[in-house]
Protein backbone atom coordinates (compact mmCIF):
# COMPACT_ATOMS: atom_id res chain seq x y z
CA UNK A 1 0.00 0.00 0.00
CA UNK A 2 0.95 3.12 -0.56
CA UNK A 3 1.90 5.43 1.81
CA UNK A 4 1.18 9.76 1.45
CA UNK A 5 3.64 11.81 3.32
CA UNK A 6 2.59 14.70 4.37
CA UNK A 7 4.99 17.73 5.38
CA UNK A 8 3.95 20.10 8.30
CA UNK A 9 4.11 24.07 7.47
CA UNK A 10 3.48 25.94 10.77
CA UNK A 11 -0.80 26.29 10.29
CA UNK A 12 -1.15 22.45 9.09
CA UNK A 13 -2.84 23.34 5.68
CA UNK A 14 -1.28 19.94 4.48
CA UNK A 15 -3.35 18.54 6.89
CA UNK A 16 -6.27 20.27 7.22
CA UNK A 17 -6.24 19.72 2.73
CA UNK A 18 -6.07 16.03 3.55
CA UNK A 19 -9.13 15.96 5.98
CA UNK A 20 -10.71 18.14 3.15
CA UNK A 21 -10.59 15.97 0.16
CA UNK A 22 -11.13 12.71 2.27
CA UNK A 23 -14.18 14.71 3.52
CA UNK A 24 -14.05 13.55 6.93
CA UNK A 25 -16.66 14.60 9.52
CA UNK A 26 -15.76 13.08 12.80
CA UNK A 27 -11.59 12.08 14.03
CA UNK A 28 -10.84 9.51 16.18
CA UNK A 29 -7.69 10.90 17.92
CA UNK A 30 -5.51 8.67 19.76
CA UNK A 31 -3.08 11.17 21.55
CA UNK A 32 -0.48 11.25 24.58
CA UNK A 33 -0.79 14.08 26.92
CA UNK A 34 1.87 16.03 25.94
CA UNK A 35 -0.16 16.50 22.45
CA UNK A 36 -2.05 19.51 24.20
CA UNK A 37 0.84 21.15 24.62
CA UNK A 38 2.49 21.10 20.91
CA UNK A 39 1.40 23.16 18.27
CA UNK A 40 -0.55 20.30 16.44
CA UNK A 41 -2.80 19.92 19.80
CA UNK A 42 -3.66 23.32 19.42
CA UNK A 43 -4.61 22.70 15.70
CA UNK A 44 -7.13 20.11 16.61
CA UNK A 45 -8.62 22.50 19.38
CA UNK A 46 -8.53 24.96 16.53
CA UNK A 47 -10.42 22.63 14.15
CA UNK A 48 -12.78 21.24 16.19
CA UNK A 49 -14.26 24.90 16.53
CA UNK A 50 -13.36 26.30 13.21
CA UNK A 51 -14.11 23.89 10.42
CA UNK A 52 -16.63 21.92 12.02
CA UNK A 53 -14.88 18.46 12.28
CA UNK A 54 -15.77 16.78 15.41
CA UNK A 55 -12.74 15.53 17.45
CA UNK A 56 -13.10 12.56 19.52
CA UNK A 57 -10.21 12.27 21.82
CA UNK A 58 -8.76 9.07 23.53
CA UNK A 59 -5.81 9.20 26.20
CA UNK A 60 -7.05 5.89 28.14
CA UNK A 61 -3.63 4.09 27.54
CA UNK A 62 -0.32 3.31 29.10
CA UNK A 63 3.38 3.34 27.98
CA UNK A 64 3.05 -0.50 27.63
CA UNK A 65 -0.35 -0.39 26.13
CA UNK A 66 -2.57 -2.99 26.97
CA UNK A 67 -5.19 -5.29 25.34
CA UNK A 68 -7.84 -3.98 27.47
CA UNK A 69 -6.83 -0.43 26.29
CA UNK A 70 -7.48 -1.50 22.59
CA UNK A 71 -11.09 -2.99 23.26
CA UNK A 72 -11.81 0.49 24.54
CA UNK A 73 -10.76 2.33 22.16
CA UNK A 74 -12.51 -0.05 19.62
CA UNK A 75 -15.93 0.46 21.70
CA UNK A 76 -15.47 4.27 21.84
CA UNK A 77 -14.42 4.29 18.18
CA UNK A 78 -17.64 2.24 17.09
CA UNK A 79 -19.86 4.21 19.35
CA UNK A 80 -18.84 7.13 18.29
CA UNK A 81 -19.54 6.25 14.77
CA UNK A 82 -15.59 8.36 13.46
CA UNK A 83 -14.96 7.97 10.18
CA UNK A 84 -10.85 8.02 10.08
CA UNK A 85 -8.21 7.61 12.90
CA UNK A 86 -5.82 9.88 13.59
CA UNK A 87 -2.59 8.82 16.10
CA UNK A 88 -0.59 11.61 17.67
CA UNK A 89 2.42 10.51 20.05
CA UNK A 90 5.19 8.32 19.83
CA UNK A 91 5.55 4.49 19.56
CA UNK A 92 2.67 3.91 22.12
CA UNK A 93 -0.42 5.95 20.40
CA UNK A 94 0.53 4.91 17.45
CA UNK A 95 0.94 0.70 18.33
CA UNK A 96 -2.91 1.60 20.10
CA UNK A 97 -4.54 3.40 16.95
CA UNK A 98 -3.31 0.46 14.43
CA UNK A 99 -4.85 -2.21 16.98
CA UNK A 100 -8.31 0.04 17.42
CA UNK A 101 -7.84 0.14 13.33
CA UNK A 102 -6.96 -3.26 13.06
CA UNK A 103 -9.63 -5.00 15.10
CA UNK A 104 -12.58 -2.88 14.86
CA UNK A 105 -14.31 -4.60 12.32
CA UNK A 106 -13.81 -8.00 14.47
CA UNK A 107 -15.97 -10.25 16.71
CA UNK A 108 -15.64 -8.00 20.06
CA UNK A 109 -17.10 -10.72 22.05
CA UNK A 110 -14.18 -13.27 20.77
CA UNK A 111 -10.51 -11.98 22.04
CA UNK A 112 -8.84 -10.55 18.92
CA UNK A 113 -6.07 -12.24 19.31
CA UNK A 114 -7.04 -15.30 18.78
CA UNK A 115 -9.11 -14.51 15.39
CA UNK A 116 -7.99 -14.61 11.57
CA UNK A 117 -7.88 -10.82 10.68
CA UNK A 118 -10.06 -9.11 8.73
CA UNK A 119 -8.73 -6.28 6.63
CA UNK A 120 -11.02 -3.42 7.00
CA UNK A 121 -11.00 0.64 4.67
CA UNK A 122 -10.14 2.60 7.61
CA UNK A 123 -7.91 5.20 7.12
CA UNK A 124 -5.25 5.84 9.82
CA UNK A 125 -2.92 8.63 9.67
CA UNK A 126 0.02 9.23 12.01
CA UNK A 127 1.88 12.12 13.41
CA UNK A 128 4.94 11.27 14.87
CA UNK A 129 6.20 12.63 18.16
CA UNK A 130 9.35 11.39 18.33
CA UNK A 131 12.16 10.45 15.66
CA UNK A 132 12.74 6.92 16.89
CA UNK A 133 10.13 4.26 16.68
CA UNK A 134 9.58 4.39 13.13
CA UNK A 135 6.39 2.99 13.69
CA UNK A 136 4.52 4.99 11.49
CA UNK A 137 6.23 2.90 8.44
CA UNK A 138 5.88 -0.98 9.50
CA UNK A 139 3.11 -3.01 9.70
CA UNK A 140 4.20 -4.06 13.30
CA UNK A 141 2.22 -3.08 17.08
CA UNK A 142 2.85 -4.36 20.26
CA UNK A 143 0.22 -4.42 23.05
CA UNK A 144 0.28 -6.64 26.07
CA UNK A 145 -2.00 -9.09 27.44
CA UNK A 146 -2.38 -10.19 30.41
CA UNK A 147 0.94 -8.38 30.91
CA UNK A 148 2.72 -10.63 28.08
CA UNK A 149 4.26 -8.82 25.37
CA UNK A 150 2.14 -9.50 22.12
CA UNK A 151 3.26 -8.93 18.73
CA UNK A 152 0.86 -8.16 16.35
CA UNK A 153 2.06 -7.87 12.37
CA UNK A 154 -0.38 -7.20 9.52
CA UNK A 155 -0.45 -4.90 6.75
CA UNK A 156 -3.49 -3.39 7.40
CA UNK A 157 -1.20 -1.82 10.43
CA UNK A 158 0.65 0.16 8.08
CA UNK A 159 -1.11 3.64 8.51
CA UNK A 160 -2.28 5.03 5.30
CA UNK A 161 -0.89 8.62 5.92
CA UNK A 162 1.81 10.64 8.02
CA UNK A 163 2.45 13.63 8.90
CA UNK A 164 6.19 14.62 9.50
CA UNK A 165 5.88 17.64 12.09
CA UNK A 166 9.35 18.66 13.09
CA UNK A 167 7.45 21.29 15.67
CA UNK A 168 6.71 18.69 18.07
CA UNK A 169 9.90 17.21 18.52
CA UNK A 170 10.90 21.16 19.84
CA UNK A 171 9.78 19.90 23.24
CA UNK A 172 11.35 16.87 23.44
CA UNK A 173 12.88 15.87 26.89
CA UNK A 174 16.35 15.61 26.25
CA UNK A 175 16.43 11.96 27.44
CA UNK A 176 13.85 11.11 25.11
CA UNK A 177 15.72 12.56 22.41
CA UNK A 178 18.83 10.88 22.95
CA UNK A 179 17.44 7.63 23.60
CA UNK A 180 14.53 7.70 20.84
CA UNK A 181 17.42 8.81 17.78
CA UNK A 182 19.40 5.79 19.17
CA UNK A 183 16.48 3.32 18.47
CA UNK A 184 16.55 4.17 15.11
CA UNK A 185 20.04 4.29 14.39
CA UNK A 186 19.57 0.60 16.18
CA UNK A 187 16.77 -0.05 13.66
CA UNK A 188 18.69 0.86 10.49
CA UNK A 189 22.03 -1.13 11.87
CA UNK A 190 20.28 -4.15 12.42
CA UNK A 191 18.24 -4.26 9.30
CA UNK A 192 21.20 -3.42 7.30
CA UNK A 193 22.46 -6.75 8.59
CA UNK A 194 19.18 -9.03 8.92
CA UNK A 195 19.23 -12.41 7.43
CA UNK A 196 15.71 -11.05 5.86
CA UNK A 197 17.64 -7.79 4.64
CA UNK A 198 16.61 -6.74 0.52
CA UNK A 199 18.32 -4.44 -1.88
CA UNK A 200 15.31 -2.05 -0.51
CA UNK A 201 15.34 -2.33 2.91
CA UNK A 202 19.43 -1.78 2.69
CA UNK A 203 19.01 1.17 0.53
CA UNK A 204 16.77 2.39 3.53
CA UNK A 205 19.24 2.05 5.90
CA UNK A 206 22.16 3.42 4.41
CA UNK A 207 19.93 6.35 3.72
CA UNK A 208 18.88 6.40 7.24
CA UNK A 209 22.55 5.81 8.89
CA UNK A 210 23.99 8.49 6.61
CA UNK A 211 20.89 10.96 7.89
CA UNK A 212 21.49 10.16 11.47
CA UNK A 213 24.94 11.03 11.42
CA UNK A 214 25.21 14.19 9.59
CA UNK A 215 22.14 15.91 11.74
CA UNK A 216 23.40 14.33 15.21
CA UNK A 217 25.01 17.35 16.35
CA UNK A 218 22.46 20.15 15.06
CA UNK A 219 19.20 17.39 16.18
CA UNK A 220 20.67 17.44 20.18
CA UNK A 221 21.02 21.48 19.39
CA UNK A 222 17.53 20.97 18.87
CA UNK A 223 17.93 22.80 15.37
CA UNK A 224 15.10 22.98 13.04
CA UNK A 225 16.47 21.67 10.14
CA UNK A 226 18.23 18.44 11.65
CA UNK A 227 14.81 17.82 14.01
CA UNK A 228 13.30 17.32 9.97
CA UNK A 229 16.31 14.87 9.24
CA UNK A 230 15.89 13.04 12.38
CA UNK A 231 12.13 12.65 11.85
CA UNK A 232 13.02 11.47 7.79
CA UNK A 233 15.89 9.19 8.97
CA UNK A 234 13.85 7.58 11.77
CA UNK A 235 10.83 7.14 9.00
CA UNK A 236 13.53 5.47 6.75
CA UNK A 237 14.58 2.92 9.83
CA UNK A 238 10.95 1.99 10.15
CA UNK A 239 10.58 1.29 6.53
CA UNK A 240 13.65 -0.51 6.98
CA UNK A 241 12.48 -2.90 9.90
CA UNK A 242 8.77 -3.31 8.00
CA UNK A 243 10.99 -5.31 5.35
CA UNK A 244 13.60 -7.09 7.39
CA UNK A 245 12.93 -6.68 11.23
CA UNK A 246 15.27 -6.39 13.96
CA UNK A 247 17.64 -8.89 15.39
CA UNK A 248 19.25 -9.91 18.25
CA UNK A 249 19.92 -6.30 19.34
CA UNK A 250 16.36 -5.41 19.99
CA UNK A 251 16.00 -9.43 20.88
CA UNK A 252 18.43 -8.38 24.07
CA UNK A 253 16.97 -5.29 25.20
CA UNK A 254 13.57 -5.63 25.96
CA UNK A 255 13.90 -7.31 29.34
CA UNK A 256 16.63 -4.91 29.69
CA UNK A 257 14.30 -2.39 29.62
CA UNK A 258 11.71 -3.30 32.05
CA UNK A 259 14.28 -4.25 34.66
CA UNK A 260 16.15 -1.23 35.08
CA UNK A 261 13.10 1.20 33.83
CA UNK A 262 15.29 2.92 31.12
CA UNK A 263 13.87 3.74 27.88
CA UNK A 264 13.84 1.60 24.65
CA UNK A 265 15.98 3.25 22.94
CA UNK A 266 18.62 3.41 25.37
CA UNK A 267 18.15 -0.01 25.88
CA UNK A 268 18.72 -1.11 22.46
CA UNK A 269 21.53 0.88 22.13
CA UNK A 270 23.58 -0.61 25.33
CA UNK A 271 22.79 -3.87 24.00
CA UNK A 272 23.92 -3.13 20.52
CA UNK A 273 26.91 -1.54 21.46
CA UNK A 274 28.71 -4.77 22.59
CA UNK A 275 26.91 -6.71 20.28
CA UNK A 276 28.61 -4.98 16.79
CA UNK A 277 32.12 -6.00 17.69
CA UNK A 278 31.59 -9.00 18.74
CA UNK A 279 30.18 -10.00 15.50
CA UNK A 280 32.51 -8.49 13.59
CA UNK A 281 35.25 -10.60 15.58
CA UNK A 282 33.03 -14.04 15.18
CA UNK A 283 32.56 -13.78 11.25
CA UNK A 284 33.16 -17.87 10.90
CA UNK A 285 29.47 -17.98 12.97
CA UNK A 286 27.68 -16.15 10.23
CA UNK A 287 24.17 -17.98 9.82
CA UNK A 288 23.10 -16.09 6.72
CA UNK A 289 23.04 -18.35 3.25
CA UNK A 290 24.41 -15.29 1.71
CA UNK A 291 27.55 -16.37 3.27
CA UNK A 292 30.30 -14.96 5.59
CA UNK A 293 32.09 -12.65 2.30
CA UNK A 294 28.47 -11.24 1.80
CA UNK A 295 28.22 -10.60 5.39
CA UNK A 296 31.89 -8.96 5.84
CA UNK A 297 30.67 -6.47 3.14
CA UNK A 298 27.67 -5.72 5.18
CA UNK A 299 29.57 -4.22 8.02
CA UNK A 300 32.16 -2.61 5.89
CA UNK A 301 28.93 -0.95 4.06
CA UNK A 302 27.33 -0.05 7.52
CA UNK A 303 31.00 1.67 8.36
CA UNK A 304 31.02 3.20 5.61
CA UNK A 305 27.81 4.62 5.44
CA UNK A 306 28.80 6.49 9.17
CA UNK A 307 31.77 7.69 7.33
CA UNK A 308 34.20 5.31 8.63
CA UNK A 309 37.05 3.32 6.85
CA UNK A 310 36.61 -0.46 8.44
CA UNK A 311 33.86 -2.53 9.91
CA UNK A 312 35.49 -2.47 13.43
CA UNK A 313 35.77 1.44 13.28
CA UNK A 314 32.14 1.46 12.62
CA UNK A 315 31.41 -0.52 15.62
CA UNK A 316 33.75 1.81 17.60
CA UNK A 317 32.08 4.85 16.29
CA UNK A 318 29.03 3.72 17.58
CA UNK A 319 30.37 3.38 21.04
CA UNK A 320 31.97 6.60 21.07
CA UNK A 321 28.33 8.30 20.36
CA UNK A 322 26.21 6.52 22.76
CA UNK A 323 29.42 7.89 25.33
CA UNK A 324 29.13 11.09 23.36
CA UNK A 325 25.50 11.00 24.61
CA UNK A 326 26.50 10.64 28.61
CA UNK A 327 23.50 7.57 28.27
CA UNK A 328 23.84 5.31 31.73
CA UNK A 329 25.13 2.13 31.80
CA UNK A 330 23.54 0.39 34.34
CA UNK A 331 24.75 -1.58 36.96
CA UNK A 332 25.82 -5.29 36.68
CA UNK A 333 23.20 -7.13 39.08
CA UNK A 334 23.14 -11.33 39.33
CA UNK A 335 19.50 -11.64 39.66
CA UNK A 336 18.70 -9.28 36.60
CA UNK A 337 21.58 -10.90 34.95
CA UNK A 338 20.26 -14.73 35.38
CA UNK A 339 16.81 -13.17 33.97
CA UNK A 340 18.06 -11.63 30.87
CA UNK A 341 20.27 -14.59 29.91
CA UNK A 342 16.99 -16.84 29.50
CA UNK A 343 14.79 -13.95 28.54
CA UNK A 344 15.96 -13.78 24.87
CA UNK A 345 12.71 -13.84 22.12
CA UNK A 346 14.96 -16.36 19.81
CA UNK A 347 12.47 -15.46 16.79
CA UNK A 348 14.34 -12.25 16.62
CA UNK A 349 17.52 -13.85 17.35
CA UNK A 350 16.79 -16.19 13.98
CA UNK A 351 17.17 -12.74 12.02
CA UNK A 352 20.82 -12.33 13.16
CA UNK A 353 23.67 -13.15 10.90
CA UNK A 354 25.84 -14.28 13.56
CA UNK A 355 24.49 -17.16 15.98
CA UNK A 356 24.18 -16.64 19.20
CA UNK A 357 24.40 -19.20 22.09
CA UNK A 358 23.22 -18.97 25.69
CA UNK A 359 26.95 -18.44 26.81
CA UNK A 360 27.76 -15.70 24.18
CA UNK A 361 24.66 -13.91 25.65
CA UNK A 362 25.35 -14.34 28.92
CA UNK A 363 28.78 -13.03 28.28
CA UNK A 364 27.44 -10.26 26.26
CA UNK A 365 24.89 -9.13 28.77
CA UNK A 366 28.36 -9.09 31.14
CA UNK A 367 30.10 -6.52 29.01
CA UNK A 368 26.28 -4.54 28.52
CA UNK A 369 26.40 -3.90 32.16
CA UNK A 370 29.44 -3.90 33.75
CA UNK A 371 31.08 -0.21 33.20
CA UNK A 372 34.56 -0.29 31.98
CA UNK A 373 37.62 1.46 33.56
Amino acid sequence: MAQEIIFANGEYSELTNYIRKNGFKKIFLVCGKSMYSLPIGEYFTSLSYNAGIKIVYFSSFEVNPSYESVKEGIKIFKEENCDVIFAVGGGSAIDVAKCIKLYSNMDSKVNYLLQTIVSNKIKLLVIPTTAGSGSEATRFAVIYYNGEKQSVANDSCLPSAVVMDASALKTLPLYQRKSTMMDAFCHAVESFWSVNSTDKSRQYSRKAIKMIISNIDGYMANRHESNIGMLNAANLAGKAINISQTTAGHAMCYKLSSLYKIAHGHAAALCLRKLWPYMITNINKCTDLRGEEYLSGIFMEIAAAMGCNSAMEGAIEFEHIFNKLGLDIPEFNNEYYIILKTSVNHVRLKNNPIALTEDAIGMLYQQILRKEN
